[in-house]
């Protein structure tokens, strides 16, 4: 993986699904080879990023994962991290903006952050 933000990931594979004219609609129609380089190029959330864990800059495992939130304008603005909890259970889950992350040898970074801080931020719930 190459070293960067979330942002960055993200961006390149909602940057090709944004794409006008020849754009693939559930395989119905062939992409540009200019939007093949960039898919090509890309990240897979589901691959790459969704489940995996979360460390914070001196190594240690602080959450995982959960989800990406697009927003209108098809930007990923935060991702969904899972702090704490047992099989599931008592899972404290916080939204965090894509732009504090990090890549660092394969692994998503969250610099200067711990579990502790995580657990004392607001809980994130679904709109209804």
């Amino acid at each position: 993986m190459r070293t960067g933000s979330l942002v960055v990931l993200v961006g390149l594979v909602v940057a090709a699904s944004a794409a006008d004219s020849v754009a693939q609609m559930a395989g119905s129609t062939l992409i540009s080879v200019e939007e093949m380089r960039l898919v090509a190029t890309g990240w897979s959330a589901k691959k790459q990023i969704l489940g995996k864990d979360v460390y914070n800059d001196a190594g240690d495992k602080i959450g995982d994962i959960k989800d990406l939130i697009v927003a209108p304008d098809r930007s990923v603005s935060y991702a969904i991290v899972g702090v704490g909890g047992f099989l599931g259970m008592g899972e404290h889950n916080v939204a965090v903006s894509v732009s504090r992350f990090k890549q660092d040898s394969g692994k998503i970074v969250l610099p200067g952050a711990t579990k502790e801080v995580l657990k004392g931020a607001p809980k994130f719930d679904y709109a209804k």
